[in-house]
Order: structure tokens, then sequence, then C-alpha cells
């Protein structure tokens, strides 16, 4: 049950099958779920975040396991993560989920510090806090987007 449970979720509902780029695919699968929680208060999306942040990190550690490799293509929870950190405090436009994506794919690719580093960390914490700290690095710079470009 446990691990159905942490499988269900490191895939985010088997959206890490996708044969080809499942990080996108999980990216992606990511932003139904970002415009359903997109329109609660920030003191609401948030926590929301961190909790899913913490129950990917479980997940994840036990997916490793299932899957008997470090960080498998089939885990995208933390690519959920990645985004919903990306999209925290900018307001909800079709421009901005676009170009949220598409920063945080930069990111999630190029690895700035400590994201790489991060990748060393043990069971689900190092497969989830690099693109959570990809996150960071998109959301900054989307900010900057929608503020002073858009």
């Amino acid at each position: 049950m446990k691990q159905g449970i942490a499988k269900l979720i490191a895939t985010f509902f088997y959206a890490g099958y996708f044969p080809y780029a499942p990080g996108t695919v999980g990216t992606l699968a990511a932003v139904p779920l970002y415009y359903l929680i997109s329109g609660l208060p920030y003191y609401f999306y948030i926590p929301f975040t961190l909790l899913f942040i913490g129950l990917s990190v479980w997940a994840s550690g036990i997916a490793e396991s299932i899957f008997g490799s470090k960080d498998p293509g089939y885990i995208v929870a933390d690519e959920v993560c990645g985004y919903l950190v990306t999209m925290a405090l900018v307001p909800l436009t079709l421009t901005n989920v676009v170009i949220g994506f598409f920063l945080f794919r930069f990111f999630d690719m190029v690895k700035p510090p400590p994201s790489r580093q991060s990748e060393g960390l043990k069971g689900g914490l190092g497969v989830v806090m690099d693109d959570v700290i990809a996150g960071v690095y998109a959301n900054i710079a989307l900010q900057i987007i929608a503020r002073f470009l858009l």
C-alpha cells in the first residue's frame, strides 16, 4: 500500500511513464495542478507547495528503491515541485504559465549552483531539491520578466 501510494505520487499519477522526455511531461502535468491552486491566497499556496515538496521527498525516496536506481526518469514529482515553486506569487496569466514552464525547464537542465550539488543529497531529498532550487531561479527570473518586461 505504502509503495503504491509513493509510486503514484513520485510518478505524478504515472506521467513519469511517458516514453519521451518524462521530465518535460512531468512539468506539463504540473500545469493543471497549478491552475487548480493558483486562485488560493499565498498563505494557502505556499504551505500547499511546501507540503507537496515534503510528500514528494518521501515518495521519491521510496520510488528510488522500487525502481532500483538513483533519480530514475519515472520520478517526476520533483518537476511538479519545481514548477509550483516557479509559479509562486506570480500573477496567473497564460503568458506567465508558458514563460514559467520554459524558465523552469531551462534552469532544471542547466542546474546552476547549488542545484547540481544538491543532487548528491541522500534519497528523495537529492531527487527533489535540485528542482526546487531550479524553481527558485526560475521564479526570480519570472518575477523580473512579469514586472518589468510584460
